[in-house]
Protein backbone atom coordinates (compact mmCIF):
# COMPACT_ATOMS: atom_id res chain seq x y z
CA UNK A 1 0.00 0.00 0.00
CA UNK A 2 1.34 3.42 -0.90
CA UNK A 3 2.09 5.60 2.11
CA UNK A 4 1.99 9.03 0.51
CA UNK A 5 0.30 10.90 -2.33
CA UNK A 6 3.20 10.85 -4.78
CA UNK A 7 3.55 8.64 -7.80
CA UNK A 8 6.59 6.41 -7.66
CA UNK A 9 9.19 7.85 -10.03
CA UNK A 10 11.61 5.37 -11.57
CA UNK A 11 13.56 6.71 -14.55
CA UNK A 12 13.29 8.46 -17.90
CA UNK A 13 12.04 5.31 -19.63
CA UNK A 14 8.57 5.82 -18.23
CA UNK A 15 6.35 3.76 -15.98
CA UNK A 16 3.23 1.71 -16.66
CA UNK A 17 0.65 1.15 -13.93
CA UNK A 18 -1.74 -1.77 -14.44
CA UNK A 19 -5.05 -0.60 -13.01
CA UNK A 20 -7.67 -3.21 -12.05
CA UNK A 21 -11.36 -2.48 -12.53
CA UNK A 22 -14.19 -3.98 -10.42
CA UNK A 23 -15.75 -7.11 -11.88
CA UNK A 24 -19.19 -6.28 -10.52
CA UNK A 25 -20.65 -2.82 -11.16
CA UNK A 26 -19.78 -0.37 -8.41
CA UNK A 27 -17.76 -2.85 -6.33
CA UNK A 28 -15.06 -0.32 -5.50
CA UNK A 29 -14.40 -2.09 -2.19
CA UNK A 30 -12.59 -4.82 -4.15
CA UNK A 31 -9.80 -2.41 -5.13
CA UNK A 32 -6.72 -1.57 -3.09
CA UNK A 33 -6.26 2.04 -1.86
CA UNK A 34 -3.36 2.33 -4.32
CA UNK A 35 -5.79 2.41 -7.23
CA UNK A 36 -7.46 5.56 -5.98
CA UNK A 37 -4.11 7.09 -5.08
CA UNK A 38 -2.45 6.67 -8.46
CA UNK A 39 -5.43 7.28 -10.71
CA UNK A 40 -5.76 10.69 -9.15
CA UNK A 41 -2.44 11.64 -10.72
CA UNK A 42 -1.94 9.67 -13.94
CA UNK A 43 -2.86 11.69 -17.03
CA UNK A 44 -2.17 9.22 -19.90
CA UNK A 45 -4.17 6.02 -20.33
CA UNK A 46 -4.64 3.05 -22.61
CA UNK A 47 -8.14 1.65 -22.10
CA UNK A 48 -10.52 -0.87 -23.64
CA UNK A 49 -13.39 1.61 -23.63
CA UNK A 50 -12.98 5.35 -23.10
CA UNK A 51 -16.53 5.87 -21.87
CA UNK A 52 -16.20 3.15 -19.23
CA UNK A 53 -12.78 4.43 -18.17
CA UNK A 54 -14.03 7.99 -17.75
CA UNK A 55 -16.99 6.80 -15.68
CA UNK A 56 -14.71 4.70 -13.48
CA UNK A 57 -12.34 7.60 -12.84
CA UNK A 58 -15.26 9.89 -11.96
CA UNK A 59 -16.48 7.32 -9.44
CA UNK A 60 -13.10 7.53 -7.70
CA UNK A 61 -12.41 11.24 -8.10
CA UNK A 62 -15.41 13.54 -8.24
CA UNK A 63 -13.13 16.56 -8.54
CA UNK A 64 -10.99 15.18 -11.38
CA UNK A 65 -11.04 17.18 -14.63
CA UNK A 66 -11.58 14.27 -17.01
CA UNK A 67 -11.09 16.37 -20.14
CA UNK A 68 -7.51 17.07 -19.08
CA UNK A 69 -6.62 13.38 -19.47
CA UNK A 70 -5.40 11.65 -22.61
CA UNK A 71 -6.97 8.31 -23.55
CA UNK A 72 -5.97 5.86 -26.26
CA UNK A 73 -8.69 3.26 -26.84
CA UNK A 74 -7.54 -0.25 -27.72
CA UNK A 75 -9.13 -1.09 -31.08
CA UNK A 76 -11.02 -4.39 -30.96
CA UNK A 77 -9.81 -5.39 -34.41
CA UNK A 78 -6.41 -3.74 -34.81
CA UNK A 79 -5.22 -3.78 -31.21
CA UNK A 80 -3.55 -0.94 -29.30
CA UNK A 81 -1.61 1.99 -30.73
CA UNK A 82 1.82 0.60 -29.95
CA UNK A 83 3.62 3.50 -31.62
CA UNK A 84 1.92 5.90 -29.21
CA UNK A 85 2.94 3.76 -26.24
CA UNK A 86 6.56 3.82 -27.38
CA UNK A 87 6.37 7.60 -27.80
CA UNK A 88 4.92 8.15 -24.35
CA UNK A 89 7.48 5.86 -22.73
CA UNK A 90 10.38 7.57 -24.49
CA UNK A 91 9.06 10.84 -23.11
CA UNK A 92 9.28 9.36 -19.62
CA UNK A 93 5.55 9.57 -18.98
CA UNK A 94 3.61 7.63 -16.37
CA UNK A 95 0.90 5.61 -18.11
CA UNK A 96 -2.14 3.71 -16.85
CA UNK A 97 -3.61 0.64 -18.55
CA UNK A 98 -7.22 -0.34 -17.79
CA UNK A 99 -9.33 -3.36 -18.69
CA UNK A 100 -13.10 -3.30 -18.97
CA UNK A 101 -13.18 -5.44 -15.82
CA UNK A 102 -10.61 -7.27 -13.74
CA UNK A 103 -6.85 -7.02 -14.13
CA UNK A 104 -5.06 -5.74 -17.25
CA UNK A 105 -2.87 -8.28 -19.03
CA UNK A 106 -4.88 -11.31 -17.90
CA UNK A 107 -7.18 -12.51 -20.70
CA UNK A 108 -6.94 -8.93 -21.91
CA UNK A 109 -5.44 -6.98 -24.84
CA UNK A 110 -3.32 -4.97 -22.41
CA UNK A 111 -0.79 -7.81 -22.44
CA UNK A 112 0.61 -6.57 -25.76
CA UNK A 113 1.25 -3.15 -24.26
CA UNK A 114 2.93 -4.64 -21.20
CA UNK A 115 5.19 -6.76 -23.41
CA UNK A 116 6.37 -3.62 -25.24
CA UNK A 117 6.93 -1.77 -21.97
CA UNK A 118 9.06 -4.66 -20.72
CA UNK A 119 11.05 -4.80 -23.96
CA UNK A 120 11.80 -1.08 -23.65
CA UNK A 121 13.03 -1.42 -20.09
CA UNK A 122 10.13 0.58 -18.67
CA UNK A 123 8.91 -0.07 -15.16
CA UNK A 124 5.66 -2.05 -14.94
CA UNK A 125 3.71 -1.80 -11.69
CA UNK A 126 0.67 -4.07 -11.13
CA UNK A 127 -1.88 -2.69 -8.68
CA UNK A 128 -3.98 -4.99 -6.50
CA UNK A 129 -7.55 -5.74 -7.53
CA UNK A 130 -10.01 -8.50 -8.47
CA UNK A 131 -9.38 -11.15 -11.10
CA UNK A 132 -12.29 -13.37 -12.06
CA UNK A 133 -10.10 -16.38 -12.90
CA UNK A 134 -8.33 -16.45 -9.55
CA UNK A 135 -11.48 -15.70 -7.55
CA UNK A 136 -13.42 -18.43 -9.37
CA UNK A 137 -10.66 -20.95 -8.72
CA UNK A 138 -10.49 -19.97 -5.06
CA UNK A 139 -14.21 -20.61 -4.62
CA UNK A 140 -14.43 -23.72 -6.80
CA UNK A 141 -12.98 -26.32 -4.45
CA UNK A 142 -10.99 -27.66 -7.41
CA UNK A 143 -7.21 -28.00 -7.62
CA UNK A 144 -5.57 -24.65 -6.92
CA UNK A 145 -2.06 -26.16 -6.85
CA UNK A 146 -2.06 -27.05 -10.55
CA UNK A 147 -4.23 -25.21 -13.05
CA UNK A 148 -4.21 -23.87 -16.59
CA UNK A 149 -6.14 -21.04 -18.26
CA UNK A 150 -7.01 -21.97 -21.83
CA UNK A 151 -8.89 -18.85 -22.93
CA UNK A 152 -11.63 -19.45 -25.48
CA UNK A 153 -12.51 -22.87 -26.88
CA UNK A 154 -13.17 -23.44 -30.58
CA UNK A 155 -16.65 -22.25 -31.56
CA UNK A 156 -17.77 -25.22 -33.68
CA UNK A 157 -17.54 -28.99 -33.75
CA UNK A 158 -15.63 -31.15 -34.34
CA UNK A 159 -12.87 -28.84 -33.09
CA UNK A 160 -14.82 -27.85 -29.97
CA UNK A 161 -15.69 -31.42 -29.01
CA UNK A 162 -12.07 -32.48 -29.54
CA UNK A 163 -10.77 -29.63 -27.36
CA UNK A 164 -13.24 -30.33 -24.55
CA UNK A 165 -12.19 -33.98 -24.48
CA UNK A 166 -8.50 -33.00 -24.56
CA UNK A 167 -8.90 -30.68 -21.58
CA UNK A 168 -10.83 -33.29 -19.65
CA UNK A 169 -8.15 -35.90 -20.37
CA UNK A 170 -5.37 -33.53 -19.27
CA UNK A 171 -7.23 -32.70 -16.07
CA UNK A 172 -7.67 -36.41 -15.31
CA UNK A 173 -4.05 -37.31 -16.04
CA UNK A 174 -2.41 -34.33 -14.32
CA UNK A 175 -5.08 -33.61 -11.67
CA UNK A 176 -5.01 -30.10 -13.15
CA UNK A 177 -7.91 -27.65 -13.10
CA UNK A 178 -8.71 -26.35 -16.60
CA UNK A 179 -10.09 -22.79 -16.77
CA UNK A 180 -11.74 -21.28 -19.84
CA UNK A 181 -14.22 -18.61 -20.84
CA UNK A 182 -16.76 -17.99 -23.59
CA UNK A 183 -18.30 -15.05 -25.39
CA UNK A 184 -21.26 -14.38 -23.05
CA UNK A 185 -24.05 -14.94 -25.57
CA UNK A 186 -22.67 -18.46 -26.16
CA UNK A 187 -22.51 -19.44 -22.47
CA UNK A 188 -25.51 -21.73 -22.60
CA UNK A 189 -24.30 -23.38 -25.79
CA UNK A 190 -20.94 -24.12 -24.17
CA UNK A 191 -22.59 -25.56 -21.08
CA UNK A 192 -24.70 -27.83 -23.27
CA UNK A 193 -21.57 -29.07 -25.05
CA UNK A 194 -19.76 -29.72 -21.75
CA UNK A 195 -22.73 -31.75 -20.49
CA UNK A 196 -22.80 -33.66 -23.78
CA UNK A 197 -19.11 -34.50 -24.12
CA UNK A 198 -17.72 -34.83 -20.57
CA UNK A 199 -17.83 -37.79 -18.21
CA UNK A 200 -20.58 -37.72 -15.63
CA UNK A 201 -17.99 -37.83 -12.83
CA UNK A 202 -16.05 -34.81 -14.08
CA UNK A 203 -16.48 -31.77 -11.86
CA UNK A 204 -17.42 -28.42 -13.36
CA UNK A 205 -17.45 -25.03 -11.66
CA UNK A 206 -19.44 -22.18 -13.18
CA UNK A 207 -18.79 -18.69 -11.80
CA UNK A 208 -20.73 -15.54 -12.72
CA UNK A 209 -21.07 -12.05 -11.21
CA UNK A 210 -18.15 -12.67 -8.87
CA UNK A 211 -18.00 -10.11 -6.00
CA UNK A 212 -21.61 -9.01 -6.68
CA UNK A 213 -24.47 -9.52 -4.23
CA UNK A 214 -26.01 -12.05 -6.63
CA UNK A 215 -22.77 -13.91 -7.38
CA UNK A 216 -23.23 -17.44 -8.72
CA UNK A 217 -20.32 -19.83 -8.05
CA UNK A 218 -21.23 -23.52 -8.00
CA UNK A 219 -19.25 -26.73 -8.47
CA UNK A 220 -21.05 -29.96 -9.36
CA UNK A 221 -20.39 -33.10 -11.33
CA UNK A 222 -21.54 -33.18 -14.94
CA UNK A 223 -24.26 -35.61 -13.91
CA UNK A 224 -25.48 -33.26 -11.18
CA UNK A 225 -25.53 -30.27 -13.54
CA UNK A 226 -27.56 -32.32 -15.99
CA UNK A 227 -30.33 -32.79 -13.44
CA UNK A 228 -30.95 -29.05 -13.13
CA UNK A 229 -29.37 -27.10 -15.99
CA UNK A 230 -29.08 -23.37 -15.18
CA UNK A 231 -29.74 -20.62 -17.71
CA UNK A 232 -26.52 -18.63 -17.78
CA UNK A 233 -27.67 -15.98 -20.22
CA UNK A 234 -25.26 -13.28 -21.35
CA UNK A 235 -23.51 -12.65 -18.04
CA UNK A 236 -19.72 -13.25 -18.35
CA UNK A 237 -18.74 -16.59 -16.89
CA UNK A 238 -15.67 -18.57 -15.90
CA UNK A 239 -15.77 -22.34 -16.40
CA UNK A 240 -13.42 -24.70 -14.52
CA UNK A 241 -13.17 -28.38 -15.35
CA UNK A 242 -11.51 -31.13 -13.33
CA UNK A 243 -11.81 -34.77 -14.34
Amino acid sequence: MANDSRLTTYDSKGTVYLIPIPIADGALQTLSPEVGLYTGQITHYFVENVRTARRFLRSLHAELVIDSLQFSEIDKHNGPDTALLRKWLKEGLTIGIMSEAGCPGIADPGAELVAIAQSMGANVVPLVGPNSLVLALMASGLNGQSFCFTGYLPVKDPERMKRIKELEAISQKENQSQLFIETPYRNDHLLADLLKHCSGKTRLCIAQNITAADAFIKTKTITEWGKAIPVLGKTPAVFILLG
